[in-house]
């Protein structure tokens, strides 16, 4: 009678006849294919009724199959799997003349939830199952959310859909999710299968990164079903609503740059809460394709998807963890990144379109790592041997000089052409070309000065330093302003010596400031070559610190013997008293620790692998003149030459008064720290931490301790109080990132005494309340959130994320039919917390002559 496919009723009829008489239920091989008859039959239950009544009664006549059903694999087990194949062997058919009934929705709810994994297991790694037949059971099984009174449809679905990305059938769930994903929609207008379905679409939209197409096709539907859920007085409807809203924020977050698409979204839900940034990260960041995995998908099966950072690395192209670390640096520069990412570039070939679309991508990507192969090309320096290590400090130097230069040509091009009336558009601000954002564009002011030509480079790592030279004998003064973009710090050569000598006499701190003087590689008479050499530091010395290289840096220094500064009033050499001022505190201020000391007895430049403690906060005196300083005179003129009297009055108008002086103090909170491993520069290995937050201003910065321009060291050691926490901080070791903390950057060369930190990024603070400091430097637009990628950027990251998905599926199939002829062991990319970050291995090669013409004032080791 099964065999003959009878209707519901009489099928129901004789599920009621069986369960009266449970003793002609058939029994072992004959039970398993009566089960697999009485499935294929249901999956012939189609109902034409329209009326409520008649489909009321057509529910319950499956209802009743599907019951026999459940206590005939209750008494006999074995054919409960028989029974589940011949499911998926209906949902699966391909027959063009036959569509199964989602009256087998109805069985789905009587499978025991322990069995997804060996079921799902089963389908998705059986060679024999076509990706044809798969993608139709996935459709069915997708239709049955219809199904009313069913549990557990959605947890079947989204365990397959789970179950495919894991084994990386991208292809599969690509078509299934744009053909489906507008019916799992409108199922959310019907409350008796709404949370069903409402989960089934957060999975699908949720896992659909590479491209906004699923979330745009059903964008239509979303104001009319919350306009619906806000009238139709349902109880459940409220929260039904919130979980909705956090949808629709999550995949406005993913997708932004669609204002004409989403305002009207907003606009409906703008009464409800929204989620916050860290919870749209973490649901994102689980949520896609790439981050499934199972355990039967080990082995080759497994994929290497993004760490659970959520963060791309970058491809190490040849010795090129040079490059990787600081652009990675750049990345998590976040007022930098975001400036970048909302310029309006036209140009394929600009330097800054080619960072532009690097940063879009390692914020969009969905590999694990980015293979900055272009970039590379464009802005390798050209004395740098392709394949070398190099020096990165070099390397950040050269990148930024490029950048600025870059743009400094666009705006003396825009210069040249015709005047616009201020009144009708700013051409600096307004020109397509410009590097400048649209909010910068519209707050400009139609008058350009000096200041609002600075390009993005200065406005963001630009500061000034003002060197004052002063003759002992004269007291006359020469003064000069120079622009910098990093400060490049040199250990002190006399460090081992006078420490305990509490008072030094001039003659001492000549010694300490002598092997500095005007950069030179030959030794000065009295110093002991003690920078030339990689010295280490006894046990009982206090560790250095950055503090106390910055105060050395901008210690006074004494101009005599060879060294002897031309005094142009006295027309002959004379001994001078050279000072250091920063007038202009940059945004983001770059620290380089001068690590690479040249040996003048070897002639290689040696590493000094001093342990220096990296405080989390520093603060830095800036200069400013209270009043305006009147304009200098020339040294030489000879009517000053001649009397003592005008001397002295020089000597007063070129070396400005305390009085006439402002000191003021700048914090800053560290960003990013580059190390080096290695003890050469021709060798080793470059790797960076970057802090993943922007901590806000600490109350321990409210205070002023300045009064004699000295640097204040926040807490023990130069650390400050702050909200740098330990999850903040992460370690790009090339294609690999991982969590780190800041006691980690710390505490690393102590670990791993080869490895060093060599560039350090420091982000100024704000001050609530402190409006002065913004007369240091004007702040570069701080942007509070990401901006929306352009169109151009986000079809260029959607066509590689398809190509990476299409890679991926390709390599598992082929893996796949690999396994069984061959072994596979999986190694982790990169070392453990036990080992040092690693090394690109020696190379020869170095830094190189040559460099940018953004001048960079520091005290040269080599």
């Amino acid at each position: 009678m099964v065999c003959e496919r009878p209707g519901p009723a009489l099928c129901a009829r004789l599920a009621t006849l069986l369960s009266d008489f449970v003793q002609c239920v058939p029994r072992d091989k004959g039970g398993i294919l009566f089960c697999q008859q009485l499935v294929r039959t249901i999956g012939y239950f189609h109902c034409l009724a329209s009326q409520e009544q008649e489909l009321s009664e057509y529910v319950a006549h499956v209802t009743k199959v599907g019951t026999l059903l459940q206590n005939i694999w209750k008494a006999e087990p074995a054919t409960l799997l028989p029974s589940m194949l011949e499911v998926f062997a209906i949902i699966s058919s391909t027959d063009p003349s036959f569509e199964p009934s989602i009256a087998l929705a109805s069985l789905v709810q009587y499978i025991p939830i322990q069995m997804i994994a060996v079921l799902i297991k089963s389908l998705t790694t059986d060679q024999n199952v076509k990706d044809a037949n798969m993608t139709k059971a996935l459709c069915r099984m997708i239709d049955w959310l219809s199904w009313p009174l069913a549990q557990h449809v959605d947890t079947w679905v989204i365990a397959l859909l789970k179950g495919l990305a894991a084994v990386q059938k991208f292809t599969i769930l690509i078509d299934v999710t744009l053909l489906k994903i507008e019916l799992v929609f409108n199922r959310l207008w019907y409350p008796i299968v709404r949370q069903g379905a409402l989960a089934v679409l957060s999975h699908m939209l949720l896992s659909f990164q590479h491209s906004p197409e699923a979330f745009h096709l059903v964008i239509p539907h979303v104001v009319g079903l919350v306009h619906s859920l806000q009238t139709d007085g349902l109880p459940t409807s409220k929260a039904f609503l919130r979980q909705f809203t956090e949808l629709m924020h999550c995949m406005m977050y993913q997708y932004s740059g669609f204002p004409d698409l989403y305002d009207h979204i907003l606009e409906a839900i703008k009464d409800m809460p929204k989620p916050s940034e860290e919870k749209i990260k973490l649901v994102l960041n689980q949520s896609a394709w790439t981050s499934q995995s199972y355990s039967f998908a080990s082995g080759p099966l497994r994929q290497a998807g993004k760490s659970e950072t959520g963060k791309t690395g970058l491809v190490n192209l040849g010795n090129t963890c040079y490059m990787n670390s600081i652009l990675q640096t750049l990345f998590m520069a976040t007022d930098f990144r975001r400036h970048v990412l909302s310029l309006s570039l036209n140009g394929s070939g600009m330097l800054m379109k080619k960072l532009q679309m690097l940063f879009a991508f390692l914020a969009h990507t969905q590999r694990a790592a980015y293979a900055p192969r272009n970039f590379l090309e464009v802005s390798r320096p050209p004395w740098f041997n392709v394949g070398s290590q190099q020096d990165c400090s070099e390397y950040l130097r050269f990148l930024l000089d490029r950048l600025h230069e870059e743009e400094k040509t666009i705006q003396v091009l825009e210069s040249a052409t015709p005047s616009v009336p201020a009144d009708v558009v700013d051409s600096s601000s307004k020109d397509p070309t410009a590097l400048t954002s649209p909010e910068e564009g519209e707050a400009s002011s139609p008058k350009v000065d000096d200041d609002d030509r600075r390009t993005l480079i200065e406005r963001t790592f630009g500061g000034k330093l003002l060197t004052g030279i002063r003759c002992t004998h004269c007291d006359g003064v020469s003064e000069k302003e120079e622009p910098f973009t990093d400060l490049s710090l040199a250990f002190c050569p006399s460090r081992d010596t006078g420490n305990s000598d509490e008072s030094k006499t001039d003659d001492s701190k000549v010694v300490c400031q002598g092997s500095v003087n005007g950069g030179s590689e030959t030794p000065v008479p009295g110093i002991k070559d003690g920078a030339s050499h990689v010295r280490a530091v006894p046990e009982n010395e206090p560790h250095l610190s950055v503090l106390d290289l910055v105060d050395y840096f901008l210690a006074p220094e004494i101009l005599d013997q060879e060294n002897a500064y031309f005094c142009s009033k006295c027309g002959s050499l004379r001994r001078a008293e050279r000072t250091l001022k920063l007038t202009s505190a940059p945004e983001y201020l770059i620290l380089t620790l001068l690590r690479f000391a040249y040996d003048a007895k070897c002639h290689v430049r040696r590493k000094i692998l001093d342990n220096v403690t990296i405080p989390s906060h520093l603060r830095l005196p800036v200069h400013r003149a209270s009043v305006p300083s009147p304009p200098q005179l020339p040294l030489s003129s000879p009517t000053m030459a001649n009397s003592p009297e005008n001397s002295e009055n020089l000597a007063k108008k070129l070396k400005p008064s305390h009085r006439d002086e402002e000191v003021q103090s700048v914090g800053y909170i560290l960003s990013s720290v580059v190390m080096h491993s290695g003890v050469s520069s021709e060798s080793g290995h470059y790797y960076s931490y970057g802090c993943d937050s922007i901590a806000h201003t600490d109350t321990a910065y409210q205070k002023e301790d300045l009064s004699h321009g000295e640097i204040v060291r926040e807490g023990p050691s130069g650390q400050g109080g702050g909200t740098v926490r330990p999850s903040d901080w992460l370690l790009f070791n090339d294609s690999r990132v991982t969590f780190a903390s800041f006691q980690s950057v710390q505490n690393i060369t102590h670990r791993f005494p080869k490895d060093t930190a060599y560039v350090l990024m420091y982000r100024k603070q704000e001050v609530a309340g402190q409006d002065s400091v913004k007369g240091l430097a004007d702040n570069v637009t701080r942007h509070t959130a990401e901006p929306p990628l352009q169109k151009e950027l986000l079809d260029a990251i959607v066509k590689d994320n398809k190509l990476y998905l299409q890679e991926q599926e390709l390599n598992a199939r082929t893996q796949a039919l690999q396994a069984p002829s061959s072994s596979c062991s999986f190694r982790p990319n990169g070392s453990d917390d036990n080992n040092p970050p690693g090394s690109c291995g020696p190379s020869g090669g170095g830094g190189g002559g040559g460099g940018g013409g953004f001048n960079t004032i520091s005290r040269l080791v080599f």
